[in-house]
């Protein structure tokens, strides 16, 4: 089985900042892409963020400049560096990697549980 844990949510008043995390778990052949995905009440779920496996890196129009995206390998670990925050970036931020897990011979989608993000203006 695998698992996306994220931590690091929280209040945040406009302005300020927060770093997510990204943990995965499991019996993990390799990690592909990885990235944070974020939906607002009411809203669909958007892009945030991608990094692939080698480092390029992907963003939203609306945060570029403000977050980062990084990982490490080694720990199967992504992190979302948010600066300059907005209250319009609230929202429940979503951890997604492409994983190919030990039990299969392709890789799949896998998801984290969501951490809350509240920005106050």
């Amino acid at each position: 089985q695998v698992q996306l844990v994220e931590s690091g949510g929280g209040l945040v008043q406009a302005g300020g900042s927060l770093r997510l995390s990204c943990a995965a778990s499991g019996t993990i052949v390799r990690i592909d892409n990885m990235g944070w995905y974020r939906q607002a009440p009411g809203e669909e779920r958007d892009l945030v963020a991608t990094i692939t496996n080698g480092g390029d890196t992907n963003y939203a129009d609306s945060v570029k400049g403000r977050f980062i995206i990084s990982r490490d390998s080694a720990k199967n670990t992504a992190y979302l560096k948010m600066t300059a925050l907005k209250p319009e970036d609230t929202a429940v931020y979503y951890c997604h990697a492409a994983v190919r897990p030990s039990w299969l011979p392709k890789f799949s989608d896998y998801w984290g549980q969501g951490t809350q993000v509240t920005v106050s203006s």
